[in-house]
């Protein structure tokens, strides 16, 4: 059940930030899904899927990727798009220091370039190293760079915090971040 889920979970994330046309779907300018249009598409794709199994998905997501409206006819991922929407975040003021997780392979274009959100929309960021870590694991050999990002918000750089308490923000100049041991 655990791979049937995982499964699931990974092609809703395809269709809900990357393409949603994946399931044969359209997603509003805020992200939004409809739900009954979601399990559709998914089934005419060949996947077996109800709304409980949805609504498991949902729930039990230890990332918390996506979030119902509240009579649950709506669903969206809360971040992560590489489609252009709003999913209405609103700025706020960052902790000092944040974290992001990387792969050593990835370190020297880091370092001349930023950190840039490549295929996303935003940078993500975390509050813990923890975090950070298994970020950097999905990708090879993790390192963590820690991020000034009070510096970076008195200095005129938004950012947003998701629903699922990912820190987001458009690009990290290398002098906003270094690498630290774990």
């Amino acid at each position: 059940m655990k791979n049937r889920k995982d499964s699931m979970s990974k092609f809703i994330s395809l269709v809900l930030r990357h393409h949603p046309d994946a399931a044969y779907i359209q997603l509003d300018e805020h992200g939004w899904a409809d739900v009954e249009k979601l399990l559709a598409g998914i089934k005419k794709t060949g996947r077996k899927i109800n709304m409980e199994f949805l609504d498991e998905i949902v729930r039990t997501d230890e990332k918390q990727r996506y979030s119902f409206n509240e009579d649950k006819t709506l669903i969206r991922a809360n971040q992560g798009h590489s489609i252009s929407v709003d999913v209405g975040l609103k700025e706020q003021e960052p902790p000092e220091v944040l974290y992001h997780g990387t792969a050593v392979g990835f370190y020297q274009s880091i370092q001349k370039q930023g950190i840039r959100p490549m295929s996303r929309l935003y940078v993500h960021l975390s509050k813990d190293i923890e975090t950070a870590v298994n970020v950097g694991k999905r990708h090879g050999k993790p390192i963590i760079l820690k991020v000034h990002s009070g510096v970076m918000y008195e200095g005129g750089i938004s950012f947003y915090l998701s629903e699922n308490g990912v820190w987001l923000t458009k690009k990290v100049e290398p002098k906003y971040f270094e690498q630290i041991k774990i």
